[in-house]
């Protein structure tokens, strides 16, 4: 399913990405960052129901100045002691976190509407085109913080350095040569209160004719391409 994964996002349309059973076994909803309208942030909410993310490649993010929340809080700790603990990781399915900052594009009102969250990932996703390009960009002068848009930023090499939902939206993206900034969402299940299982995730995308692909294809394929940031 990786090559209808590729044509839907050349086509701006979504996906969903399962990552591997012994890493958070979840199903994302991924929509390539510039085509990203009102009625796309509402689906990712009422069918997603996660957190919706943007995640970024790593020369974006170094371009841009984000830098990790982990080591925002590492720095803040030397005048807030507390944010110490706060920021010791210890998850069980991975080393680190994504994470960078949570913004709004400085267009928006509140930032928590479907219109005004659209607004800000397509606008961090021109961002991250003109950036790319080598064009100066400075994102503050666009964007401010705290939001309601989560930045993830991803590994330096991707998937040859780390397998989260963020380094694998990203590795479609290059293989669809578009855009590498991509809206993520988990799908979640409200009767059991868990991440929505995997057979109930395929059997939503064969209802709404979205493709459906898992972490070991998209990683396969990018190892073929030979792709890397």
């Amino acid at each position: 399913m990786i090559e209808e994964a590729i044509k839907a996002f050349k086509k701006g349309k979504p996906v969903l990405i399962y990552d591997f059973e012994e890493r958070e076994g979840e199903t994302d909803i991924a929509i390539p960052a510039k085509a990203v309208k009102p009625e796309d942030v509402a689906m990712m909410r009422i069918d997603g129901g996660g957190l919706i993310c943007v995640s970024i490649p790593h020369e974006a993010a170094e371009k841009f100045g984000l830098p990790f929340m982990h080591d925002i809080l590492k720095y803040a700790s030397l005048k807030f002691p507390k944010l110490k603990k706060v920021a010791e990781f210890d998850i069980r399915y991975d080393s680190r976190s994504s994470f960078s900052i949570w913004v709004n594009h400085r267009d928006t009102y509140t930032g928590i509407t479907d219109i005004d969250r659209s607004l800000t990932i397509r606008k961090i996703g021109e961002a991250v085109e003109k950036v790319l390009e080598g064009e100066d960009f400075d994102f503050g002068e666009e964007f401010r913080s705290p939001g309601h848009v989560a930045i993830l930023r991803a590994a330096k090499n991707l998937v040859y350095e780390r397998v989260g939902q963020t380094e694998l939206s990203l590795a479609i993206a290059k293989l669809a040569e578009i855009t590498p900034a991509v809206a993520i969402c988990e799908m979640l299940d409200e009767r059991t209160g868990k991440a929505l299982s995997k057979e109930d995730a395929m059997r939503y995308a064969e209802e709404y004719g979205i493709p459906f692909v898992e972490g070991k294809e998209i990683i396969k394929a990018y190892n073929v391409t030979k792709l890397c940031l």
